[in-house]
């Protein structure tokens, strides 16, 4: 509760405002029927009386605004004040009411985008990426509309049912019998109805979640549903995705639509029997027509209220599901983060050290990803690792940046532990371009500056011929003002591979980290951008992380992984001499004779 009292406070004026609106609103509405009642009981006071005959009318009308129009006039200025403070009241409250759900809806998103830009790999793991999306959109819209409600029914509700209530007693003690018995039943179907709603909101909601992760798939890889001829197949998904979803938005709604028939049938059957006891009461004159029109009204608004406060609950049951998934992610332990005592210390050489480090992905499973690796990198080298797809070559070096931690052992970066450096301090000094290249909506340029956002262009150019991308780059028509289609969707692997490499080459960094980010060029490209990073990188430690033994063959040292360990450790020569393993994947990529 503490936690969203918390987006209480900075808008506490608006929800303290909102309220005071609501009530202004209700106090009108609950004196309005008794005004009201007032004025109809002296208007028939004063034209069914007797001595007036129905050919007269004209003159009792005379006679009502001639010598009584005080009363009368007096009476409709009061009705008609009501009426404006009620308009202010509403209008306020509503107002009010939405700013508040609004702000608080706003700050609530900012601290759930805020918690997972935080999250390392293995928290982003919990979580699919449509999940995540769906509780920072969805979800925050179910908590937003709930707040709203709130501040709008939360007083609104019991204020009428209350006043209604009492003025009800007040005007009739027996009919208000009627309610001993509406009432009671009227609650106690209410009650089973929301019950029995509340844990289908919850499969809604992951219901929201299989759609849109599903139009995401297709969306992002539209160019593979196309080249695959697998639309229809796409289509199929979609729609048992979208049925699934159909069939949970029924099953939520329709215990709640059951709410307004019923709550309709409790209100015309306690009206009726109003009407019945009531009307024998005027005939009896016990009772006023005005009194019975007033106890009406108040009747509808009892019901009413009631009917609001059931809306309340409903929402109340769609944010509590929304409330569970969002604290998922709040209460999401970050199991990376900057030591408390780590300094401002930067990379400063680049040198590298493994020791003993074993890893798992699932902390529970026997199987190792890496299994006690030892290895030194000396700084300002060139490191290629090599091995079969699997082996923990990606792995190990996102153990450098953290982007995982290791369960077992030490890595040192300048022999200082990982753990010991900030975070930003750490990865500032670790340029790494990951398998999956990644480029962001907008231009080129926007997508280098990634690297620096103060580089100068010229050092942006420079960065992208080290890259081995200006070329191309040029030759757009817009060059470096280029647009960027989202994910990068407008230009080929191989570019994209290109402008991520010169995007990190722009952040100057002691460690460079390449995981199969030359795959999609062509070896001479692949061979101009290594001899450039023996230019323009001489003092960073660069490793190379590659299936091709051509992409590391003048490594200042290669190092053959397999099944997470290390198997190898040499130069080309002394592993093809020393190495069983290194040289069949070499034999495999060239034939004995070029091995000559």
């Amino acid at each position: 509760m503490k936690r969203w009292l918390h987006y209480v406070k900075p808008y506490l004026a608006y929800f303290i405002i909102g309220p005071i609106c609501m009530i202004v609103e209700v106090i009108g509405e609950v004196i309005m029927p008794k005004l009201l009642s007032n004025l109809i009981d002296y208007l028939t006071n004063q034209t069914t009386d007797t001595t007036v005959e129905l050919s007269e009318f004209a003159k009792a009308v005379e006679s009502i605004f001639g010598e009584n129009y005080i009363f009368v006039i007096t009476l409709t200025a009061a009705m008609i004040i009501t009426a404006l403070l009620m308009m202010i009241g509403g209008v306020g409250g509503a107002y009010f009411g939405a700013k508040a759900a609004v702000n608080y809806a706003a700050d609530l998103r900012r601290d759930i985008y805020a918690k997972v830009q935080k999250f390392s790999f293995a928290n982003i793991d919990h979580f699919s990426t449509s999940s995540l999306v769906t509780r920072l959109t969805n979800d925050v819209t179910q908590i937003q509309n709930f707040v709203n409600m709130m501040l709008r029914m939360a007083l609104r509700a019991p204020g009428m049912f209350i006043g209604a209530l009492i003025m009800a007693f007040i005007t009739n003690k027996q009919l208000t019998t009627v309610f001993a018995i509406s009432l009671p039943l009227l609650i106690t179907v209410l009650a089973i109805i929301i019950v029995n709603g509340f844990p289908k909101f919850s499969k809604l909601q992951e219901s929201v979640d299989g759609l849109n992760s599903t139009v995401q798939e297709n969306i992002t890889n539209a160019r593979v549903v196309k080249s695959f001829v697998r639309e229809e197949h796409e289509k199929v998904k979609f729609s048992a995705a979208n049925k699934r979803l159909k069939n949970a938005g029924l099953d939520a709604m329709l215990r709640m639509i059951l709410m307004s028939p019923i709550m309709s049938f409790f209100m015309y059957a306690t009206t009726l029997a109003v009407l019945w006891f009531g009307g024998n009461q005027v005939i009896d004159t016990t009772l006023t027509p005005g009194e019975l029109s007033m106890f009406i009204t108040y009747a509808t608004q009892i019901l009413s209220s009631l009917m609001m406060v059931s809306f309340v609950f409903v929402m109340l049951s769609r944010a509590l599901a929304s409330a569970k998934r969002i604290n998922e992610v709040l209460d999401e332990k970050i199991n990376i983060e900057s030591a408390a005592e780590a300094g401002t210390t930067p990379v400063r050489r680049g040198e590298i050290e493994f020791k003993n480090v074993s890893f798992r992905y699932y902390k529970n499973s026997e199987g190792k990803a890496l299994d006690s690796v030892s290895l030194t990198i000396p700084a300002g080298k060139t490191v290629g690792i090599i091995g079969s797809t699997g082996c923990g070559k990606t792995t190990l070096v996102s153990l450098i940046p953290r982007l995982y931690d290791a369960d077992e052992g030490e890595v040192l970066v300048d022999g200082v532990n990982v753990r010991d450096y900030s975070l930003y301090d750490l990865r500032e000094g670790v340029g790494m371009v990951l398998q999956q290249n990644v480029l962001f909506s907008g231009t080129i340029e926007e997508n280098l500056r990634w690297g620096d956002d103060q580089a100068t262009e010229e050092q942006i150019h420079d960065a992208c011929r080290t890259a081995q991308a200006d070329n191309f780059i040029t030759s757009f028509p817009d060059g470096y003002d280029s647009q960027i289609e989202r994910g990068g969707a407008n230009v080929s692997g191989g570019q994209k591979q290109r402008l991520c490499i010169a995007r990190a080459l722009l952040k100057h960094p002691k460690i460079l980290i390449l995981d199969d980010s030359t795959s999609a060029v062509d070896t001479a490209t692949e061979k101009n951008i290594r001899a450039a990073f023996k230019n323009e990188l001489a003092d960073s430690t660069k490793i190379i992380i590659a299936q091709r033994i051509s992409s590391v063959r003048d490594a200042d040292m290669i190092v053959v992984m397999n099944d997470g360990k290390i198997t190898g450790i040499g130069t080309h020569d002394e592993l093809m001499q020393n190495n069983e393993e290194y040289s069949e994947i070499y034999y495999s990529q060239n034939d004995k004779e070029d091995a000559r």
